[in-house]
């Protein structure tokens, strides 16, 4: 029986990966989730559900894993600038005891990094508390790797949206709130200068990696993100809907830079989903 433990297990992207995890074959599959941003309306059948602090890790999972997956991390850019001592508790100190855990563990870590680390000519990893922390664990992952032989691979996802995406509150995503607010027939809010550029990559193409990573990937340099990129304004222009421009926010980058080819080589992965597909169906929602 393989043993693979998901953090942030109760949240999009976690329990999109749970829902392909769960029906293999001779495998348990465990979450450990303190629900900030995650839901019980997220549950797969089939997972073993855990409430708690990443920080008590050691507490909660006393099983021995075969693979972690390490997806439960605060995760918005701008809002991340209001309450950087919850990002501290959440990314600093959960995601230290986490590699702590495998060390003594002695199973393999996947690492669920940020684009942001290479956004704006690399000026991006500075830019938030958000931005700094992710980069700074990636260092750390590399570092366990080097001092304690740790079996790692680290991701970095671009913009993931989809299904289950969080479409309102402080924590949802730009095309979850877009779509949202498309749907219910209110004018959209870009944020200035709108010009801002993502690379918009469906969640099941990040599940997809995400497989072939835990299976397959050691190291880091594991971009998962769709080749197009689309400035805000044009996410916007593509719904047809009616927007207003909005002040600037702390934070925001302008582009980043996207590097996919060790997925690509090595693991065979591609984005295969487009974002212009999903916003007609969307459209055809409203018809």
């Amino acid at each position: 029986m393989k043993t693979i433990l998901v953090t942030g297990g109760a949240g999009f992207v976690g329990s999109s990966l749970i829902k392909k995890l769960v029906v293999q074959d001779d495998t348990q599959v465990i979450s450990l989730d303190n629900y900030f941003t995650g839901s019980k309306d997220n549950h797969v059948e089939g997972c073993d559900y855990r409430k708690g602090h990443t920080k008590d890790i050691r507490e909660l999972i006393p099983e021995q894993p075969d693979l972690v997956y390490h997806l439960g991390e605060y995760s918005r850019v701008e809002q991340s600038l209001n309450e950087p001592d919850v990002v501290w508790d959440l990314n600093i100190q959960g995601t230290f005891r986490v590699l702590e855990y495998c060390r003594a563990k002695k199973c393999k870590l996947l690492y669920a990094g940020s684009s942001t680390k290479f956004a704006d000519g690399g000026l991006g990893r500075d830019q938030s508390p958000y931005a700094w922390s992710k980069a700074t664990n990636t260092e750390m992952v590399e570092n366990y790797g080097d001092w304690y032989d740790l079996d790692y691979a680290i991701t970095y996802f671009y913009n993931v949206y989809g299904p289950g995406e969080i479409s309102n509150g402080k924590y949802a995503t730009v095309i979850g709130i877009f779509c949202e607010k498309f749907l219910q027939g209110e004018t959209l809010t870009v944020f200035s200068p709108g010009t801002q550029r993502r690379n918009f990559t469906h969640i099941d193409d990040i599940v997809e990696g995400l497989m072939l990573v835990g299976e397959k990937g050691h190291g880091d340099e594991y971009g998962l993100g769709a080749p197009e990129s689309y400035s805000i304004k044009e996410v916007a222009e593509m719904l047809g809907a009616e927007y207003e421009m909005g002040e600037e926010r702390l934070g925001n980058r302008m582009d980043g830079k996207l590097d996919t080819r060790r997925a690509n080589n090595e693991l065979g992965w591609e984005a295969k989903k487009k974002l212009k597909d999903y916003l007609e169906e969307i459209k055809l929602q409203k018809k």
